[in-house]
């Protein structure tokens, strides 16, 4: 595949005008009413923050232009990681998840102020909040139902199945990691109730050196032919690590799963988000963090069977290329900075050319935001 990119690279979800202007963790969908909606976690001040607030934003020309981002999700957890699934006739579905203040507690950047704003979040409040959440929208997206609770949870959130029910493929919350067995989970969800099953798992994947890599943050596609195509984040932090995606399919609705398989290099990057161009081509779009940063695409035009792999649509400006050998004595804040990027999730315009959303910082002194990539793609 050869990636013809449009135009350059443009800053869509930010606030300029204020300390909580960081925003990351976006998904774009194309609505039933033909507008673009991004979803994104934002008004934050940094990567983990109490004030995260799950906003989004619409565009009426193809994504040329945007709304000011508004908060559809604001718990008083870290709401974080926009999802976003349009289906039915009118209904929204824009999910997010959050942290227990105990943890946003320890992370060393936690200031007085955030200190101060986590001593007014009661136990009732993270009680009743915690978890993934997510809320409903009837009229595509002008207003929203009361927040709900989910068993699972995935970056961009759960598909429409052809009978009009709510398959989401994710990751147990920590709550129910501890009564079940720590794998990705196919949940069928009714999202005017909340009331969910699990219809089946994705196993874990087999120890190396004695740890079991961790298995998150999948997104699934459904097929013309009926088989879903799940693709999982990936990752380990010892010697041997790893930040890539593997596959799995189901060939009944989600119940059974293949043993998942790499389809990236240990380090070629992640998370996934799928999707299917008007041609019958399937992409997926994920972040590669090894240096210099990127947001890459892979192509596949045999329904997931092969794939065409590490396509660059956008490589961070500012960050350098680092000898492997040095690479873990190497501490310093740009290029930190410069692996804060990722989530990126496309759509299609009308004239067949592809939007992908994604974080990024602009630059090394700049919080991050969402930017938007406009491209093609030519055989």
């Amino acid at each position: 595949m050869k990636i013809i990119k449009i135009n350059e690279p443009k800053v869509i979800v930010d606030n300029p005008d204020s300390h909580h202007k960081y925003f990351g963790w976006p998904s774009i969908a194309r609505l039933q009413n033909g507008k673009l909606a991004v979803v994104a976690s934002g008004f934050r001040l940094r990567h983990v923050c109490p004030f995260g607030k799950t906003v989004i934003s619409f565009s009426e020309d193809d994504g040329e232009t945007y709304t000011r981002p508004a908060p559809v999700i604001d718990t008083p957890l870290d709401d974080r990681d926009g999802g976003i699934l349009a289906y039915g006739k009118s209904n929204v579905m824009v999910t997010s998840f959050n942290n227990l203040v105990e943890m946003q507690r320890a992370r060393k950047e936690a200031t007085p102020f955030v200190h101060a704003y986590l001593d007014t979040v009661t136990p009732e409040e993270e009680e009743r909040y915690y978890g993934t959440t997510y809320r409903v929208s009837h009229d595509c997206g002008v207003t929203f139902g009361p927040i709900r609770k989910a068993p699972v949870s995935s970056p961009h959130g759960p598909l429409e199945m052809p009978d009009g029910s709510i398959l989401w493929v994710g990751r147990l919350g920590e709550d129910l990691r501890e009564q079940m067995e720590d794998a990705i989970y196919a949940c069928r969800i009714d999202p005017e109730t909340g009331d969910s099953e699990m219809v089946g798992k994705i196993d874990a994947l087999d120890q190396e050196d004695g740890i079991t890599p961790i298995s998150c943050e999948p997104h699934a596609i459904l097929l013309d032919n009926g088989r879903l195509i799940a693709h999982i984040r990936v990752q380990t932090k010892h010697k041997n690590r790893m930040f890539t995606i593997y596959q799995s399919e189901s060939d009944d609705s989600g119940k059974t799963w293949t043993k998942p398989h790499a389809i990236l290099g240990r380090l070629d990057g992640a998370p996934p988000h799928l999707f299917r161009h008007s041609s019958g081509t399937l992409l997926c779009t994920y972040a590669s963090r090894e240096h210099p940063t990127s947001i890459r695409v892979m192509f596949s035009t045999d329904n997931g069977a092969t794939w065409d792999i590490n396509h660059e649509l956008y490589v961070t400006p500012f960050a350098t290329v680092i000898d492997p050998a040095k690479r873990a004595d190497h501490q310093s804040s740009i290029n930190s900075v410069a692996q804060d990027i990722g989530y990126p999730c496309t759509a299609e315009a009308r004239d067949g050319s592809l939007l992908t959303v994604f974080y990024a910082h602009p630059d090394e002194n700049s919080p991050a935001v969402v930017i938007q990539q406009k491209w093609r793609f030519e055989v």
